[in-house]
C-alpha cells in the first residue's frame, strides 16, 4: 500500500476541462463541476489562512503562564478584554450584564 502512495505525484494533475466539455454528453454538467472545483480550491486557501491564525493563537496559549500561577496583572496582559472598567462601571460586576 505504501508503495502505491509513494508512486503518486505530489501534486494532482490539472483537469483538462475543455476535453471533458467535448467528451461528456450532458450539457452544463462539466461547467457545474468546474465551478465546484474552483469553489473547493478557494475554500482550501481560506482554510489555510485560518490555520495560520489559529496556530498563532495556539502559540500564545503555549507561551503563557499556567492559570494556577497567574496574577490578575498576568491575566490582563494575556487577555486584555478581561480588564474591568471600574471607572465607567463603578459597581460590581464592573461590566454590563449583557457582556458577561
Amino acid at each position: 500500500m505504501a508503495v502505491l502512495l509513494t508512486s503518486l505525484p505530489g501534486k494532482p494533475l490539472a483537469i483538462d476541462w475543455v476535453y471533458y466539455k467535448t467528451a461528456v454528453a450532458k450539457a452544463g454538467m462539466v461547467d457545474e463541476f468546474e465551478k465546484k472545483a474552483k469553489s473547493a480550491a478557494e475554500y482550501v486557501q481560506a482554510s489555510k489562512s485560518h490555520i495560520v491564525q489559529y496556530e498563532k493563537q495556539l502559540e500564545k496559549f503555549r507561551a503563557m503562564i499556567p492559570f494556577d500561577q497567574m496574577t490578575f496583572e498576568d491575566l490582563i496582559k494575556v487577555f486584555p478584554e478581561m480588564k474591568l472598567d471600574k471607572e465607567k462601571y463603578p459597581y460590581w460586576p464592573h461590566k454590563p450584564i449583557e457582556d458577561l
